[in-house]
């Protein structure tokens, strides 16, 4: 894996310059990929290398938040919602967090999405096909090397499709050990991008296609309008906050752990082990000896 590391090291600092924004977090992935007026151009540029057996020359945005038909059922939101010229959906969320039901997730947003497509009253069931594209920055699978999962809706034993109008894709954005390679695609390279944006201090070399102008001049913060600037400086200010009161909470945590693990007599070298705590950590947590 060094070899493939080798390439871009150069590119990446992990004390971040302020060069880049970190269009990870839910307001700048919106303003990347939505609310410029280079926002179309990319998603479509995006939206033709993942799904590159339908023509998709141009898109319009759809709400991104829909209420239930039925009052007492959840609606639902998504990050980005486009359609193409013949109806076609693209559902696109952000997930930077591991998290339960994930999946089903993503089948009730394109489920829905399925259901407001169907007039009441309406005997056919030819709705235009739904896609529900996750961009995840954690790896739900093992493979460092493959970023694009596909997911449709097949039969056990033959695979035959049971309908083409409705598709899940999974764009897993640290599994990119091909990133700036010879044998990189264009979606290993986006998701380097996208996974290291706010700690590059430049725009990798390799990454002349429109795709990736596109994508780093949004991400510039030289190019932010003041009020954008100060709205995300703001935004990783809080995003710091938190990171750090989680951080904080999973310490305390383990430290419990800890505490308990040696009311109960167990070895230290085992309470390392189950905790992570160094030696030192777990010795520091020991009550004082009792006083004669």
């Amino acid at each position: 894996m060094k070899n493939l590391e080798e390439p871009r090291i150069k590119y990446i600092s992990r004390k971040a310059k302020g060069v880049y924004a970190n269009i990870l977090l839910d307001d700048w992935f919106k303003r990347t990929f939505e609310e410029l007026p280079s926002s179309k151009r990319l998603l479509t540029l995006l939206l033709q290398e993942l799904i590159p057996e339908r023509r998709i020359v141009d898109i319009k945005y759809a709400p991104q938040e829909h209420t239930n038909p039925n009052p007492d059922k959840r609606g639902i939101r998504v990050d980005v919602e486009a359609t193409d010229a013949d109806g076609t959906r693209f559902l696109v969320e952000m997930q930077r967090e591991p998290q339960d039901y994930f999946y089903e997730r993503a089948v009730y947003n394109a489920s829905h999405c399925v259901i407001r497509q169907l007039e009441k009253g309406d005997e056919e069931y030819e709705f235009p096909p739904v896609y529900f594209i996750g961009l995840v920055d954690f790896p739900p699978h093992d493979d460092p090397d493959r970023v694009l999962y596909r997911y449709a809706l097949y039969e056990d034993t033959d695979k035959e499709l049971m309908t083409d109008r409705l598709h899940f894709i999974l764009l897993e954005l640290p599994n990119c050990g091909r990133a700036l390679t010879p044998d990189a695609t264009i979606l290993d390279n986006f998701c380097f991008s996208m996974h290291n944006m706010q700690f590059l201090e430049e725009r990798p070399s390799d990454l002349r296609q429109e795709i990736f102008e596109l994508l780093f001049d949004a991400a510039n913060i030289a190019t932010f309008a003041p009020e954008d600037r100060i709205k995300y400086e703001y935004a990783m200010t809080t995003e710091r906050d938190i990171r750090n009161q989680i951080r904080y909470a999973e310490k305390k945590g383990v430290e419990k752990v800890a505490r308990e693990m040696l009311k109960m007599g167990l070895e230290t070298q085992i309470i390392i082990q189950a905790t992570g705590l160094t030696e030192e950590q777990v010795r520091a947590l020991m009550p004082p000896p009792a006083s004669a």
